[in-house]
């Protein structure tokens, strides 16, 4: 069993301390609108379809619903703040930034816009 000194655990939890405080944060702010989350991955291919759509969408609509996807590679934390397991993974927040929907797996323009008015995120 190895035994470090006091002296040694202080520097230790110091360092780490230090470290968590300096870390960038990674995290999602409610902008006062209804939000579509995208968590994928650059090299899924269903996931590169949804990008598309999300870019797509931004231009058309981004003005009453925020867009944003997110890639493992990139925004571990809200991956893990979002306990996605499987990507694609859409997850759609109200305008207070709380969780209202989520679908796993990959939707088509349509299937967005059905549940984007489903969710009075916009009009029909």
């Amino acid at each position: 069993m190895l035994v470090f000194g006091r002296k040694f655990a202080l520097a230790l939890l110091f360092t780490f301390g230090i470290l968590a405080l300096v870390q960038p944060q990674s995290g999602w702010t409610a902008s006062n609108r209804p939000a579509l989350l995208e968590f994928g991955a650059g090299h899924c291919i269903s996931c590169k379809e949804m990008a598309k759509i999300i870019e797509e969408l931004k231009t058309t609509i981004g003005d009453k619903v925020e867009f944003r996807m997110v890639y493992a590679d990139k925004e571990k934390p809200l991956f893990q703040q979002y306990k996605i397991m499987l990507i694609p993974t859409q997850v759609f927040l109200n305008s207070e930034g709380k969780e209202v929907d989520r679908h796993v797996g990959a939707l088509t323009k349509e299937q967005v816009l059905t549940k984007l008015k489903e969710l009075k995120f916009i009009e029909n």
